[in-house]
């Protein structure tokens, strides 16, 4: 029986060493980008084509110093909209709940850059297709864990099966309720959008961490995408059934008809 996979990032252990971001570079074979210092000390600025996972610096209050972490990624949604919006097929989700890209097949249409609820995937302008974390299928494949749980060091990455890894935040819940009576971290991704392959335990408000407090699939972008991409199908169909659904005259009444007799 295959059961689904599931990473546990726990913000609270999170010392923004950044080994994660080098271990995915570094795994996954994934090019420096040139950047420039902008004010923080995050970098490179946000997720692209070459960067699959970043560590947000974040500054929740101004004036003060005071940062907060989270490692951003792929989440692998349980119902992910980049698989259901995806003309080719190149988008698929595996039994165990991870999500990846067919290089060999993406087209590069950018319908899940747009659908995504999370703004994860981007296009890749130089190889022409759409990219983002695999979860390291390629690892997970042989038995091993991805590259960015591996590499950090206070454990605020874990990965195995998704039912022990929420019962790993959920022992780690109480003992941080503990520590500070009053107040429950959240399990951000257990139930969120119908269960998330990526979850995170905050130990304040998902919005200070660059998380929308109810995330929702953007409905009127996935309408128009699925619209845009079956238009063009029914055209060729309607097209077809212009040609072939009706009588076609005969050789010789088109020979009479070109020559105008």
């Amino acid at each position: 029986m295959i059961t689904r996979k599931g990473m546990l990032i726990d913000v609270s252990k999170c010392m923004a060493c950044r080994a994660c971001q080098v271990a995915c570079k570094q795994w996954n074979q994934l090019p420096a980008e040139k950047t420039h210092f902008t004010g923080t000390y995050q970098n490179p600025p946000g997720l692209s084509a070459k960067t699959w996972t970043i560590v947000n610096f974040i500054e929740p209050e101004e004036g003060q110093m005071r940062w907060l972490f989270r490692k951003q990624q792929c989440l692998h949604c349980t119902e992910a909209t980049c698989v259901s919006v995806c003309p080719s097929g190149a988008a698929r989700r595996r039994e165990d709940g991870i999500v990846y890209f067919d290089q060999s097949i993406c087209t590069g249409c950018k319908y899940c850059v747009e659908s995504c609820p999370f703004r994860t995937p981007k296009f890749d302008p130089i190889a022409g297709t759409v990219k983002k974390c695999n979860f390291c299928l390629d690892r997970v494949l042989d038995g091993l864990e991805p590259a960015c749980a591996k590499a950090c060091p206070t454990g605020a990455i874990v990965f195995g099966e998704r039912e022990q890894m929420l019962q790993v935040a959920r022992q780690r819940q109480e003992v941080l309720s503990k520590e500070n009576p009053g107040e429950i971290p959240r399990i951000y991704g257990e139930k969120e959008l119908d269960g998330l392959g990526v979850f995170y335990l905050l130990p304040e408000e998902a919005s200070l961490y660059g998380l929308a407090e109810r995330p929702r699939v953007p409905i009127d972008k996935v309408v128009f995408n699925c619209a845009v991409g079956i238009i063009p199908g029914l055209a060729v169909l309607y097209g077809l059934w212009r040609y072939f659904g009706k009588e076609r005259p005969s050789s010789e009444k088109q020979s009479e008809a070109i020559g105008g007799k």
